[in-house]
Formats: structure tokens, C-alpha cells, sequence
């Protein structure tokens, strides 16, 4: 019986898992693997199942249904279409075509259940069951799909100059079918066919026989097209290569001829940086050169359809270049040599620039490997010293020769981020900082001369590697991430952020160029980058050199992407809600540089706008106490207006229900201390009760969410008044005339800078001592003053400092 081309293996009989015994035999009859068959015309596995057939309204039709075993899901859902050709092969397997090039296969485990599927297809078209195809194949195409691969192979036309046309349409009739190109293929190699036909391309030549020339290259595009490594090898083979270019150079769509040839032979010159020894070696890297240049640049762009029928050219390219990375790498002598000139003095620019583009491509060449063979080469490279050679190449002064080196340390970089890690490590130990290698890789990103900064961008996602905790490595012995991180931030950050620090000595950036900013923006990626992924060590970095501040000056650039940056670097500090971080922010008045741009973007509905408000609303919605204290406090008058959305006001409600949340806990807490003590038997106004309370429980005050205020911090404690001491004052005040005048006192106290957003430095200090003294019952505050807030001291120093706001 006629079959597919190897047909999908069958289903063993095994009892494992099937249910044979009991009542479970129609599982293990009706028991089915589905295959399809891929372009390769290998047979794909789609799964285990179990067949049946039963009308699918939605098909309209008698259909064959499998469900798989595993989960019940349908693995297939076929119509039995009364023309289609079904095929039962091997008492087990049925075959049949579901649409142009889309062939299924049901294997059976068992010969009964194959038999009663194929009766039910049988009946749905009207056949015999006794039949192994249930079609007459009148139809060409068909005939091919099932004819047997035992049939006499394709006859090809004597190989003369009068039948090219005839050898033409043969090539191109062939393609569709998958069967034809097989035996194309076939008849091609046996008859050496190749050879003949590049004879004939040298008569058509010497004759100008351009008809002939037009047919040659459609054969040969065709040949292409079949796909096979056995011809591949006959039309790349030293004798024939550049005959076969000569062929495609005569496109019949194109009004000249091209010159590819020429090009080869005069134009790309082969040269040797380092002698190479082994002609395998050198023929295989000619002939790699000359068929990666017919399939980039001589053949035709392939379409859709034809991308897949390339595929061996493809592969052919891959293992030619595995092949020549491999006897490379085996070649001591050479990799010393190349080693030896790249870091010699005497070596010239010209010289070592080849030497440079060589290690360049040998690297591209390594990224086809596998990745154990991967490994073993960048071993090699790492053993011969290829760290401290770039170190030697990225100091020159030749901007080709460094691009050329920071392409290959981005493959090392890329393979392996702990090697580079262990290497500058071990250098710092004898060089200065400023021969460090990842020095240098920074500097070249400072000074990249390209407006767009593509160089730069490049560079900073090798410090991004490199500095990126994820792929660092922890032993027991020793965790790389602190070991490294400990160096980079010693001998390192300082040469990353030099350029902001040095922009942003004023209020505003220094120089505010496109690629200035550009720089600063990637610098400030990185930096926020950090921020995200390095605890201790970029806090104690920001905080110390005061890096925040310096950021936020570039709040004033006129380029909104670096403003943007800027604010997104305060917001990934924000949004750690880390208390050393929030003290530093309200200590150093930080939120001053957002305020003011958020007010000079006006009315306008953009993204600056959109992502303030956003920073804002995160305190508001994670209830940081400390910075919605320090925002309302010293910010309100200025964003209160603002009522588009309500960010601003929630936060101003979040303030005032965190001032009742310091006063009525406390008032809750003194009842029930007080049910449980003989004072509940006193008959005591509220007022007593709660000032005693406040007598003998002073020691437990929570003063955790208690806020620093935004100011210098006090130089003694008598400068502040505890906010008890506040809450007891209020209440001894309660029945006096003064409470009015003092309270109104206060609060314009409170708020006499109004929100000046350009602080003088005597203007800081007169807002310290206000907002320090001033602070309303409950609202947070520097923790107090010791001593008991009831005892008269305490007394007399809160009216002292109350007289002295009043007098301010």
C-alpha cells in the first residue's frame, strides 16, 4: 500500500496506564497518538488521546473527535469530508491530507480500534472497509503525495544550452511539492548535474547568451530553494563557488547584470593579522565569507514562503563558523601571538586595529556556539589574558580601536559579569582608580562624542551587568555582592556621578545641552537603579554626599526628560518608605524643587504633572506619616488651590486625622488604666484624669511616628517644647482670655514663611524655631525635653517660649 514518507511509529502495546483489565477495554481500543507532519516532513507528536466519531453541528458533519488522556482537552476535531483521500497503513494507522501541505496521522494502539474508526469513515463516504484508501488519486498532486518513495526516481533533461528553458520549468514545477523537490534533489546529485550546468554558464557567457544566462539563474535560484546540504557542499566547494555567484549575478528582473564577482575577487581583500597556517582553516573561512555574502547580499530577499526552503543555507553558515571558532581556539601559537601584538607598544595603529576588528569578529563568531563550547572559548580568551589587553586597547586614543574593544568586552561582559567582577577586583589592589577598567568603561560613557550617545547607552547596560546583585554569586566562604559592591562604591561611583555633581553646583543645571542631559539622564537610570537594588550602600552614598539635592537641581532643566529622571530617581527613594530617607528629605527641605516645578507646569495636563501627583498620592495612600506631616506643614498654602484632584486635600485630611490619632488613643488608654486603680474612685473632673495620666505615664509615650521637623536639629532640648507639655499648655490655656490671641499668634507662626519657595538661610532658621515651637496639640514633633511636662520648670519654660512666638 501506498504510504507517507516515513510514516509515524506506532503506539506499543502496553498495559501500563491504558486500563486493558476490567470494563476498560474501549479506552485501550479507541487508545491514539495524533501526529501532523512539519515542513521537514518529519511526523510531530501532538499528544495521547482518545478517539470517537459523533456529529459536530458546528462542522455540519460526521467528525473525529480526540481528547486527550491527560486532561481531557481536544487534541483533534476533524470533519470527515466525503472527497478527501483517507489512508489506512500498517492495520493501525490511518493518514490523511486536512489541507494544502497539513497532513494527520492517527496512530491506534490497537488493530479493533483502528478497524472501527476506519469503518466509520468508510460509511460517511460511501466505500467499502475493505478498501486501504478510500479515494481514487486522479489528481496529479495527490498522486505525488502518496506515491511511493521506492517509485523511479525524477528523469532530468540532457544538460545542453537548447533545454535550459526545459530544465527551468522542471526546477520550478518541482518546488511546490515537498515530494518532487525530494526527487529533484536526488537526480541533481546523482548525475553530478551541478558541474554540467556551470559549463554551460561559461558557453552562455563567452556567447553573451543573455536568454540562457536569465534561465541559468532561475535553475540555480531553484537549486537554492531545494534545500539540501549535499548540494550545498557541491556549489560552495572551492571549483564551483564562483561560478555559482556568476549565475545569480544575471537577474532577469533587473536591467544590468550585477558585478558580485568582481567585488570578491578585487574589492574584498582576505586579510591575515596573525598568519594562519592550516589551509583547512583558511579555505573554510573563504568559503563561510563567500556564502554569508550570497545569502545577505546575492540572493533575492526570500518570501514568506520560501524563508523556511533556506534553511539548510542557514545552517550550513552556523557549523562552517562553529568549525572555524573550534580550530581557532585549538591554535595556542596563534591566540598567543594575537595577544602579544594587541598589547605591544611597538605594534602601530593601522596593526593593531585589524588585530582589534579580528578578536571582534572572532567573538560574534562565538555567540553561534553551544554554550559549553561557549565556555570553553571564553576560557581560553580569559586564560590568555584578553581583561588586561582590553585594559591596554581602551587607554589608546584611536576611537575605532576602543569602540572595537568595548564591543568585545560587552561579550564578556554578557557571558560572564562575575569574571570581569573578580578581575577589577583583583586590580584595584595594585592600580589607581584611574587605570580601573570599569573607570575607563565609565569615562568612554562620559566622554562618548556621539550626539545621540549610542556608545554610551551601550555601556551603561555593561554597568548595569555588572553592578546588578541578580547574577552575582554567594559562596560560604564569600558573597561577591558585598565584596563588589564595597569596591564599586569606593573606587567607583564617584568617576559615575562627577558629571551631575559637577552640573548641579547651582540652582539650576550648569550646562543644559541636549547631550548633557542626555548623559545625566543615563547616569540618574543607573542611580535609580541602584537605589532599587542596593540596600546600605547607595543610602549611605546619597545621604553622605548629599546626592538627592544634587538631583533635584536638574528638576530645572528645560529638556523634560532629564526633569522626569530626576523625579523619578526621588520617587524610587520614596517608595522604599525608609525613614533615614525620609528624615534626610525633610531635613533638607526636598520637596521644595518638586513643589516648584509642579507650580511652573501651571495648569498644563502632562506627564510631569501626572507623575508629582502620583508621588504625592503614593504618601497619601501608604500613610508616611512623617512626610505628609513635613508636605502640609510647610507646602499647604501652596498646594491647597490645587483641587482637580484630590491628592492634596486627603493629604491634609491624612494630617489631621494622624493629630486626633496622637490625642484620643491616649485619652482611651488613660480610662481603662484608670478603671483598674484606686484613682477611678476620685472624683475627678476629666481633665485632672487626663492630667495625671500624663504625670506618670510620660516614660511610656510612643514617640515612633513623632516627624523631625523640617529644620536644623536643636543644639539642646530646651529649644523644643514636648508635644505633651504643648497638649498640657493647651489645656491650662483652655479657660484663659490669652488662648485666642496666643493660639491665632501661633498659627500665623506656623505659617508666616507661607511657602517661600526660595529659602534664605536666616528664613530657615526663622521657620525652624517657629514650626519647632509652634507645633498644634498633637501634631507631630521632636521628641521632648525631659522631665515631667506637669512639673512647674516644664510650665514655666513652655510660657517662656510661647511669649517668645508671640513676640516674633
Amino acid at each position: 500500500a501506498p504510504d507517507q514518507p516515513s510514516a509515524p511509529p506506532a503506539i506499543a502495546s502496553q498495559s501500563g496506564g491504558c486500563g486493558v483489565a476490567g470494563g476498560r477495554m474501549t479506552d485501550t481500543r479507541r487508545r491514539v497518538k495524533v501526529y501532523t507532519l512539519n515542513e521537514d516532513r518529519q511526523w510531530d507528536d501532538r499528544g495521547t488521546g482518545h478517539v470517537s466519531s459523533c456529529y459536530v453541528e458546528r462542522l455540519k458533519g460526521m467528525s473525529l473527535l480526540v481528547r486527550a488522556e491527560s486532561d481531557g482537552s481536544l487534541l483533534l476535531e476533524s470533519k470527515i469530508n466525503p472527497n478527501t483521500a483517507y489512508q489506512k497503513q500498517q492495520d493501525t494507522l490511518i493518514v490523511w491530507s486536512e489541507a494544502e501541505n497539513y497532513d494527520l496521522a492517527l496512530s491506534f494502539q490497537e488493530k479493533a480500534g483502528c478497524d472501527e474508526i476506519w469503518e466509520k469513515i468508510c460509511q460517511v463516504q460511501g466505500k467499502d472497509p475493505s478498501v486501504d484508501i478510500t479515494q481514487d488519486l486522479v489528481d496529479e498532486s495527490e498522486e505525488e503525495r502518496f506515491d511511493d518513495m521506492s517509485s523511479p526516481g525524477l528523469e532530468l533533461p540532457s544538460c545542453e544550452l537548447s533545454r535550459l528553458e526545459e530544465i527551468a520549468e522542471l526546477v520550478a514545477s518541482s518546488l511546490p511539492s515537498p515530494l518532487r523537490r525530494e526527487k529533484l534533489a536526488l537526480a541533481l546529485e546523482n548525475e553530478g548535474y551541478i558541474k554540467k550546468l556551470l559549463e554551460i554558464f561559461h558557453v552562455c557567457e563567452d556567447l553573451e547568451n543573455i536568454e540562457g544566462l536569465h534561465h541559468l539563474y532561475e535553475i540555480i535560484k531553484g537549486i537554492f530553494l531545494l534545500n539540501r546540504t549535499a548540494l550545498f557542499e557541491v556549489m560552495f566547494s572551492e571549483e564551483c563557488i564562483m561560478d555559482v555567484i556568476g549565475c545569480l549575478e544575471y537577474d532577469p528582473s533587473l536591467s544590468q547584470s550585477r558585478k558580485h564577482r568582481e567585488f570578491l575577487t578585487k574589492t574584498a581583500k582576505f586579510k591575515e593579522v596573525i598568519p594562519i597556517s592550516d589551509p583547512e582553516l583558511k579555505q573554510k573561512i573563504h568559503q563561510t565569507y563567500r556564502v554569508q555574502y550570497i545569502q545577505d547580499m546575492v540572493l533575492p530577499t526570500p518570501s514568506v514562503f520560501e524563508e523556511n526552503m533556506l534553511s539548510t543555507l542557514h545552517s550550513f553558515i552556523f557549523f562552517n563558523k562553529v568549525e572555524i571558532v573550534g580550530m581557532l581556539q585549538e591554535d595556542e601559537k596563534f591566540l598567543t601571538d594575537l595577544f602579544a601584538q594587541l598589547t605591544d607598544e611597538a605594534t602601530d595603529e593601522e596593526k593593531r586595529q585589524e588585530l582589534v576588528n579580528f578578536l571582534k569578529e572572532f567573538c560574534a563568531f562565538s555567540q553561534t556556539l553551544q554554550p559549553q563550547n561557549r565556555d570553553a572559548f571564553f576560557k581560553t580568551l580569559s586564560n590568555m589574558g584578553i581583561l588586561p589587553a582590553l585594559e591596554v586597547i581602551l587607554g589608546m586614543d584611536d576611537a575605532q580601536v576602543r569602540s572595537a574593544a568595548t564591543d568585545i568586552f560587552s561579550y564578556l561582559v554578557e557571558y560572564n559579569p562575575s569574571m570581569v567582577r573578580e578581575f577589577v577586583m583583583q586590580e584595584a589592589q595594585q592600580n589607581d582608580d584611574d587605570i580601573l577598567l570599569i573607570n575607563l568603561i565609565i569615562e568612554h560613557m562620559i566622554c562618548d562624542t556621539d550626539p545621540e550617545l549610542g556608545g554610551a547607552v551601550l555601556l551603561m547596560g555593561l554597568l548595569r551587568t555588572l553592578v546588578d546583585p541578580e547574577n552575582m554569586l554567594a559562596t560560604a566562604n564569600k558573597t561577591e555582592k558585598t565584596e563588589f559592591l564595597g569596591f564599586f562604591y569606593k573606587h567607583c561611583m564617584h568617576v559615575l556621578t562627577a558629571p551631575l555633581l559637577a552640573n548641579t553646583t547651582e540652582d539650576k543645571p550648569s550646562k543644559d545641552d541636549f547631550q548633557t542631559a542626555q548623559l545625566l539622564a543615563l547616569i540618574l537610570e543607573l542611580l535609580t537603579f541602584c537605589v532599587e537594588h542596593h540596600t546600605y550602600h547607595i543610602k549611605n552614598y546619597i545621604i553622605n554626599k548629599d546626592i538627592l539635592r544634587r538631583v533635584l537641581v536638574l528638576m530645572a532643566s528645560k529638556h523634560a526628560f532629564l526633569a522626569l529622571c530626576a523625579l523619578r530617581f526621588k520617587r524610587k527613594i520614596i517608595g522604599l518608605k525608609d525613614e533615614f530617607y525620609n528624615r534626610y528629605i525633610m531635613k533638607s527641605f526636598l520637596f521644595e524643587p518638586v513643589v516648584k516645578a509642579f507650580l511652573n507646569n501651571g495648569s498644563r495636563y502632562n506627564l510631569m504633572n501626572s507623575a508629582i501627583i502620583e508621588m504625592f498620592e503614593f504618601i497619601r495612600v501608604e500613610d508616611i506619616k512623617s512626610l505628609t506631616a513635613h508636605v502640609i506643614e510647610n507646602y499647604w498654602k501652596a498646594l491647597e488651590d490645587v483641587d482637580y484632584v484630590q491628592t492634596f486635600k486627603g493629604l491634609k485630611l491624612r494630617f489631621e486625622q494622624q493629630r486626633e490619632r496622637q490625642d484620643n488613643p491616649k485619652l482611651d488608654s488613660m480610662r481603662s488604666i484608670l478603671r483598674n486603680h484606686r484613682y477611678r474612685r476620685d472624683a475627678r473632673t476629666l481633665e485632672d484624669e487626663e492630667e495625671m495620666w500624663f504625670n506618670t505615664d510620660e516614660d511610656d509615650m510612643e514617640d515612633g511616628e513623632a516627624v523631625v521637623p523640617p529644620s536644623d536639629k536643636p543644639k539642646n532640648d530646651e529649644d523644643i517644647m514636648d508635644p505633651i507639655s504643648k497638649f498640657m499648655e493647651r489645656k491650662k490655656l483652655k479657660e484663659s482670655e490669652e488662648k485666642e490671641v496666643i493660639l491665632k499668634t501661633n498659627l500665623s507662626g506656623r505659617q508666616s514663611p507661607s511657602f517661600k519657595l526660595s529659602f534664605s538661610s536666616g528664613t530657615k532658621s526663622n521657620l525652624t524655631s517657629q514650626s519647632s515651637a509652634s507645633n498644634l496639640p498633637g501634631s507631630p514633633g521632636s521628641p521632648g525635653s525631659p522631665g515631667s511636662p506637669g512639673s512647674p520648670g516644664s510650665v514655666s519654660k513652655s510660657t517662656s517660649q510661647m511669649a517668645a512666638i508671640t513676640t516674633k
